[in-house]
């Protein structure tokens, strides 16, 4: 391997440090909304009433309140509703569970008011006209079951409540076999007079959430897509919208649109507000330092319900994991998606345009986005997402060989020009300008490019960052086993040497200790393994400082990546084993065979010690005394 191209790899691994350091300090802003929205942006009237009572922070203890529910059991989710506002509070995953253990409890999404981190989905009314706060149904209203016993597939429940007005609340709530909620609401005028009111729907967060990674690689926080355009605030974005709040008055940030969806998207798991396709609303999120709520809404148009006339609005909710397959059917017309997926959502839904882009594929969305859908459907042939990941590898190996073989070659040819770079520096001397003018001079007569071999590690490194995003974001990599300890990709290799690799009982050392940093498990072994083999492909650097930074470039590397996601480490070492084959090949098509056990034993092999007796080679003389003849 010549200088140029050791530079090169050098150069490289400093820059993949180099913008892990950076992402580290300066993590991507979030694109900010318009603060402070004066009242008139908002529809007349559309102003929910502040949530009060117990449950206003999140101290208070694990206990629900005492209401009145309804069973919510379908083939994935289990839970409640609250007849006491009607909140939809109580929800569970039930294909998902708190860790890998067997036996481990599922995901708990939504929590009822009273307990500590309450979260719910709430809809309503809020008054106009000459309608007061107590004439509309709202937080602590108890309705009552107009129609059925449990909401199940196919079974909606139907609540009703009557103010003394002439005016009749219905609300029907319906559930496809996966994630989607629809909410109808409708108001009867039974009475002499006019009303007018405003629908709105609101997603209410006590306090952060108990699993909050605050880790800039995954957005935790809100989430929107307005017109076309997302939106992502973090939880600390909202409570610095508003200059000065006073304490009590919530932090508001609002934005008028006509289609869109809004709510809270935490690393794997959404809660989102979707109103109807032909309805314009105002999305408003808040935050109440008082009581330390968070809280999403969208407020519809006010609407004028006339003497003998019902008005029904129509809105869905969408709570539980954002599966990539599952949302995709969602935003686009089923069909394709659920034949070669196996997931059925209902045909007459209309389509949420953009849910997809709830989960947060990243500035490289280009890369990650087909990267990931190439995976997903390996993973569904394959049936093993460690065997998906290899065969990924392979896949995106073969896409970057015609320019790695132009690099490989490259390489080659620079490897058959080193007699004469030897030669040539032989004969300038230190005169490095005669040097570079005479190198470049012999690549134009050779007809060699070398800057040629650096193409395929420039295009390495966004895969990397790109494979690094999706494995960490994407809820179809957690608890993705692989074999035998191996039982989630998206999580640090669970061997190590504490344990044996696997063969005692115990535990590795949690990856966020300093014991982990030395405790590593086999993957990261093998991974330096693989980068130290791919170095013998040519001999070590002549110059002894660049001999020792490449000497310890490979277990450098083993420790720093011995904390990523184990399905990351799985993929560098399928790709290190592919380029060592492919350079191997090449270099062997040139007439070139590496000597790959020589410059491992060169590498190991001690020098020799000087003997002090022995007298130093062309000593040179001692100059004559002056005026000896």
């Amino acid at each position: 391997m010549n200088d140029q191209n050791k530079n090169l790899i050098l150069a490289t691994a400093l820059s993949f440090l180099v913008i892990l350091v950076w992402f580290v300090l300066f993590p991507p802003e979030q694109p900010a909304v318009d603060p402070n929205v004066p009242v008139a942006a908002a529809p007349e009237g559309a102003v929910p009433p502040a949530l009060t009572g117990p449950g206003a922070t999140a101290a208070t203890p694990e206990t629900a309140p005492e209401t009145a529910r309804i069973a919510v059991e379908t083939p994935r989710l289990t839970g409640s509703i609250a007849l006491t506002g009607g909140r939809l509070d109580d929800l569970s995953l039930r294909d998902y569970r708190e860790t890998a253990e067997d036996g481990a409890d599922i995901v708990r999404l939504l929590r009822p008011m009273g307990g500590a981190n309450a979260y719910y989905a709430l809809y309503g009314w809020a008054p106009g006209g000459n309608l007061a706060d107590t004439d509309v149904p709202g937080p602590n209203t108890e309705w009552s079951v107009a129609q059925g016993d449990t909401l199940a597939p196919g079974k909606p429940v139907v609540l009703e409540w009557a103010n003394d007005k002439g005016l009749t609340f219905r609300r029907t709530i319906a559930v496809d076999d996966n994630f989607m909620f629809s909410i109808t609401q409708s108001v009867t005028n039974t009475g002499t007079e006019a009303a007018r009111l405003a629908p709105y729907g609101l997603v209410a967060r006590h306090g952060l959430p108990q699993d909050l990674e605050n880790f800039f690689i995954s957005h935790e926080g809100t989430i929107q897509m307005v017109d076309g355009r997302l939106t992502e605030l973090d939880y600390s974005d909202i409570q610095e919208a508003a200059v000065s709040p006073t304490e009590g008055v919530p932090m508001v940030t609002a934005q008028a649109a006509a289609s869109g969806w809004l709510g809270f998207g935490d690393k794997y798991w959404m809660t989102t507000l979707i109103p109807g396709a032909d309805q314009t609303f105002a999305a408003v999120q808040k935050y109440f330092p008082s009581r330390d709520v968070w809280q999403t809404e969208t407020r519809m148009a006010a609407v004028s319900v006339a003497p003998g006339e019902t008005t029904t609005v129509e809105s869905r909710l969408f709570a539980g994991a954002k599966e990539w397959a599952l949302l995709r059917e969602y935003e686009n017309t089923p069909g394709f998606m659920s034949r070669l997926f196996g997931t059925e959502v209902n045909a007459a839904a209309q389509p949420v345009p953009g849910l997809i882009d709830a989960i947060d594929w990243g500035w490289f969305f280009f890369l990650t986005k087909p990267i990931f859908a190439l995976l997903h459907w390996l993973n569904a042939i394959i049936g093993n997402m460690g065997w998906a990941i290899i065969a990924l590898t392979f896949i995106l190996k073969a896409l970057v060989l015609p320019l790695a073989y132009k690099s490989y070659v490259s390489m080659a040819r620079m490897k058959e020009l080193q007699p004469e770079m030897e030669a040539l520096k032989e004969r300038v001397g230190d005169d490095r300008q005669k040097m570079q003018q005479e190198m470049m001079k012999l690549y134009r007569d050779k007809k060699v490019n070398p800057a040629a071999g650096c193409l395929p590690i420039l295009l390495q490194i966004p895969i990397f960052f790109s494979l690094y995003k999706v494995i960490f974001v994407t809820i179809e990599l957690r608890h993705a086993p692989f074999f035998g300890v191996f039982n989630d990709l998206s999580t640090p290799d669970p061997t190590s040497i504490f344990n044996l690799f696997g063969l005692l009982p115990w535990a590795s050392p949690d990856p966020t200790s300093f014991l982990a940093l030395i405790f590593i498990g086999i993957l990261p072994i093998l991974l330096g393994l693989s980068m130290w083999l791919q170095q013998k492909l040519n001999p070590a650097p002549t110059d002894p400082v660049q001999a020792q930074v490449f000497a310890w470039m490979p277990w450098v590397f083993m420790f720093i990546l011995g904390g990523f996601a184990s399905g990351l480490v799985v993929y560098w070492i399928t790709n290190n084993i592919i380029t060592f084959s492919q350079q191997y090949a090449i270099m062997r098509s040139h007439g070139h065979k590496p000597d790959i056990f020589g410059n491992i034993k060169s590498s190991v092999k001690r020098k020799p010690k000087p003997d002090p007796a022995a007298k130093p080679a062309n000593k040179p003389k001692a100059p004559e005394k002056a005026g000896k003849k």
